[in-house]
Order: C-alpha cells, then sequence, then structure tokens
C-alpha cells in the first residue's frame, strides 16, 4: 500500500513538473529547457567585419583603380541575400499573422497591444524618412547600377505600363507555387498574406501548420545565418568598390548615415518613448532603461534582441505587470513593435537612393513605407534579418537599386546593436503601456523596483553574458518569430477566476 502511494505521488510529480513548461511564472517560463546548448559566436563574426570594412576603405584609397574590380564581390554577396529573400518573407509574414491571431484570441490586452504596436512602427517609419530626406546622407556618392539591375527595372517598368490595372495584376502569381519560384517579392508577399489568414481562419487547426512554417523558419534562419559568415567578404569588396569609385568621400558620407541613425534612435527612445511613457503613465524612461541595464549588455553582444526575450518577460513580472498581459505583450511585440527596425528600414533606402543618384518620390517613399510596415513583420530579433528585408522592399520597388545594397552591407553590423537595442525598449514600453491601459499593473510596486527597493533577483535559467568571452547560449526553445502561449494564458485566466469565485 505504501509503495502505491509512493507511486502515485510521482505520477503526481512528473504531472506538475510536465505542467511547469507552460505556466507563466517569473521564474519559470513557458518554454521548455534545452539540455545542452550551444555557443553562439557571432561576436567573431561582427570583429571580422570591422577589419573588413578598414581593410577595404584602405585598398580602396591605396589602389582605386584596382579597387574598382572589387565591386563584384560585394554584388555576389548581395545575390546570395536576394536569394533568401522570397523564403524569409513568406516564413515572417504567415508567422507573424499567427502572433496576430494568437494575441487578439486572449482578449483586450491583445488588440490594445496590436493597436499601438502598429501605430508606433508607423510612426518610426515616418521618422526614418523624414530624417534621411533631411540629411541626405548618400547625395554625392554617385554609386552607379549595374547593367542588369537596370535591365531588370527596365522590364518592370514596362510590365507596369498599364497603369494601376498592370500593377494589380502583376501582383497575382500564375499558379500559388510559381509565387515562391518568380523572384517577385510582392507575389510572395500576396501569398503569404493569404496562407496567414487563411491558417488564422483555422482556429486551432492551423496550429500544425504554424508549427511546420516555424520549423521551415528555423532552416531559412539556418542559411541566413551561413550567408552572413561571408559578410566579411561582401564587406571587404563593397567598401573597396565604393572608396575606389568615389574615394575617401564615401567613408564620410557612410559615418554620416551611422551617426543620424544613431542619433536618431537615441532621440526616438529618450523623447519619442519616454514622453509616451511619462504622458500615459507618469514613469521614467531613464530609470526603465537603467532596470534593464544587463539585458541591453546582453543585445549589444549578440546584436539581436531575441536573446533577452526572457529576461525581459520574467523581469516585467517581477515589475509589477499581471504575468497575462506579459505573456500576450512582449512576445507579439518581438513580430510587430519594430522602431528601430522601421528607422533603420527607411533610412538606409533613402540612403541607398541618394547614393545611385535615383531619389525616389514622395508616392514611392509611401508605397516602400507600406511594404516595409507588412514586410519587415516576425523578423525583428534576428540578426540579418533588417538586411534581407531591406533588399525585398528595394527589389519590390526598385530593384536598379538592389546592387547598392552592397554598400549597407559594410555598416550594416555597425548599425544592428541600434536597432536592437531600440526595438527592445519599445517593447519594454509598450508592455507597461498595455499594463497601465488594462488595469493589469501594480504602479505602487513598479515606483518601487524602478527606484531599487526591490531589486530582481537573478534566476538560474535567465540568459548571462560574458564581457570577457561574449558569447551566449542558443536555445532552440526561442523561435525567430515568438507566439503568445495561448493554452497557457487561458489556463492561467481560468485558474484566476476560480480562485476569485472561492473568495
Amino acid at each position: 500500500m505504501g509503495m502505491l502511494k509512493r507511486k502515485k505521488n510521482k505520477d503526481v510529480e512528473v504531472r506538475e513538473s510536465s505542467l511547469e513548461v507552460t505556466e507563466l511564472t517569473a521564474s519559470k517560463p513557458y518554454v521548455p529547457e534545452r539540455k545542452k546548448p550551444k555557443k553562439d559566436n557571432t561576436h567573431w563574426l561582427y570583429i571580422a567585419v570591422i577589419i573588413a570594412v578598414i581593410a577595404g576603405i584602405i585598398f580602396g584609397i591605396a589602389a582605386p583603380d584596382v579597387a574598382k574590380e572589387f565591386k563584384v564581390v560585394g554584388t555576389t554577396f548581395v545575390r546570395l541575400i536576394t536569394m533568401m529573400i522570397v523564403p524569409v518573407i513568406f516564413c515572417t509574414i504567415v508567422l507573424g499573422i499567427g502572433s496576430v491571431r494568437a494575441a487578439a484570441s486572449v482578449g483586450k490586452a491583445g488588440g490594445i497591444a496590436l493597436a499601438y504596436f502598429m501605430t508606433m512602427s508607423t510612426f518610426a517609419l515616418g521618422i526614418g524618412l523624414v530624417v534621411g530626406n533631411l540629411i541626405q546622407p548618400g547625395s554625392d556618392l554617385n554609386i552607379e547600377a549595374t547593367k542588369g539591375a537596370a535591365a531588370q527595372f527596365t522590364s518592370g517598368n514596362k510590365q507596369e505600363a498599364d497603369g494601376i490595372v498592370g500593377f494589380i495584376q502583376s501582383i497575382i502569381p500564375d499558379t500559388f507555387f510559381s509565387s515562391l519560384t518568380s523572384g517577385s517579392v510582392l507575389q510572395t508577399l500576396f501569398i503569404a498574406l493569404l496562407v496567414g489568414f487563411a491558417v488564422q481562419s483555422l482556429g486551432k487547426t492551423g496550429d500544425g501548420i504554424l508549427r511546420a512554417v516555424a520549423a521551415i523558419q528555423k532552416l531559412v534562419f539556418k542559411v541566413l545565418y551561413m550567408v552572413l559568415w561571408l559578410a566579411p567578404i561582401g564587406a571587404f569588396g563593397a567598401m573597396a568598390g565604393v572608396v575606389g569609385s568615389t574615394g575617401a568621400k564615401a567613408v564620410g558620407q557612410m559615418l554620416l548615415l551611422m551617426v543620424a541613425f544613431y542619433i536618431t534612435c537615441i532621440l526616438f527612445i529618450c523623447v519619442v518613448l519616454g514622453s509616451v511613457l511619462a504622458i500615459f503613465t507618469r514613469f521614467n524612461i531613464f530609470k526603465l532603461m537603467k532596470y534593464l541595464a544587463k539585458e541591453y549588455l546582453l543585445i549589444v553582444a549578440t546584436s539581436s534582441s531575441e536573446s533577452a526575450l526572457p529576461n525581459l518577460m520574467r523581469k516585467m513580472e517581477h515589475l509589477g505587470i499581471h504575468k497575462i498581459t506579459v505573456g500576450i505583450v512582449v512576445p507579439t511585440g518581438y513580430s510587430f513593435n519594430l522602431d528601430g527596425t522601421a528607422i533603420y528600414l527607411t533610412m538606409s533606402a533613402i540612403f541607398i537612393s541618394d547614393a545611385m543618384n535615383k531619389p525616389m518620390g514622395l508616392g514611392e517613399q509611401i508605397g516602400l513605407l507600406i511594404f516595409m510596415m507588412i514586410a519587415s513583420k516576425g523578423a525583428a530579433g534576428v540578426s540579418g534579418a533588417g538586411i534581407a528585408t531591406l533588399a525585398a522592399g528595394l527589389q519590390s520597388h526598385r530593384p536598379e537599386l538592389l546592387d547598392g545594397v552592397g554598400v549597407i552591407v559594410g555598416i550594416d553590423r555597425f548599425m544592428s546593436e541600434a536597432r536592437a537595442l531600440t526595438n527592445f525598449t519599445g517593447n519594454a514600453v509598450a508592455t507597461l503601456l498595455v499594463g497601465t491601459w488594462t488595469h493589469t499593473i501594480d504602479r505602487q510596486r513598479v515606483y518601487d523596483v524602478l527606484n531599487g527597493k526591490l531589486p530582481y533577483n537573478p534566476q538560474e535559467d535567465d540568459v548571462d553574458i560574458n564581457l570577457r568571452n561574449p558569447s551566449v547560449e542558443v536555445r532552440d526553445q526561442f523561435p525567430h518569430t515568438p507566439q503568445p502561449d495561448v493554452e497557457a494564458i487561458e489556463k492561467l485566466a481560468l485558474e484566476e477566476q476560480a480562485t476569485a469565485s472561492k473568495e
């Protein structure tokens, strides 16, 4: 009898431990634990890109005639990036719409969060356009497009000669699968939207499809990572070619773009996000940033906000925001709240168009803004996804500018930290805002935590960073497009309702 009792107790313990995987608690998030995580050593890639850029600049100044011929190296790397556009767009859009379904299905907080995300991302895109048009950092570079790109643009114009009707018809592919093989980004976007909303309408039946797409996305980004390890070679060729053609002036123009981008991101965080936070919640943005200082170091080391996802969720719960709100807002924000990425995309696009003496008109800029707003969903936390989305936007609107992406490749890594930090801060601010608007926040606790009265105690499974060896554990349980765990959230809500009814 005693043995049966002990066996029963063991079964209960097994069931309880299995439930811990999905429970939304500050100490144990709803993601499973990997036994032997791998190490992400992307900091070596970062160092290699820096060396390659410096070497390309020196080579371009010392031997400009020879350096010009190395432009083909950068162009080849851009073609490798272009190769990944279609699968990246398809997977991120389908999963991004999946996160909409997940967020919208868990009530008021999800709807408010989505409305705020779309508003703020559009505002950030607009800021990027305004700043890009004001400073015009690439106006004097005179980078020439290749004959192939020009021919592609000419053929594209012939297709659009019939006006709006012809343009709409060109978006509709001949077959379902031809959209994934034709190279047309707009056709891929059209099919991805249809698939996403179709999966959304299937409800829980579509969860299996979303998991399959998530698995394909992991494969796609794995290939993209492999391509990005060639970034030092591409950066060397692109920088050598540009500096060899335009002289040292190119270096100054690219530095201007980087400095302008960093200043814009800083002002966006401190002024825009800080003002929104102060107006609607009365909390201080600088105290919030101090509270998340460890996560900022983690993001700087990895150039990705994805690595700080679990830490952010735990810290937001510790801050005094209800775990249901955190479970909805943070994962969804990683797909839809792309403030830093939005600023980067529009500023880089304007830089390329000005550098190639083919500036975009207001209508083209607005069209590009709308495309970027849709196409960038789902890839916010992934290092390297920004350059692919930029290439996709240019290919869809101005294909003759695609070769200009090679110039951005050389400085993209230098701007990735600012993108990731801005995205991360935007998600933290959004969590506080939604918590305030849905009355799921303990304001007194927030004040106490931000003022240092209730310090956060690190958990055993927090992601950590060693600045002497800046490598982090790569955890497969964190998808590239995080999804709110609807079942865990609904279960927690039912438990709270049951507890409240008993009281």
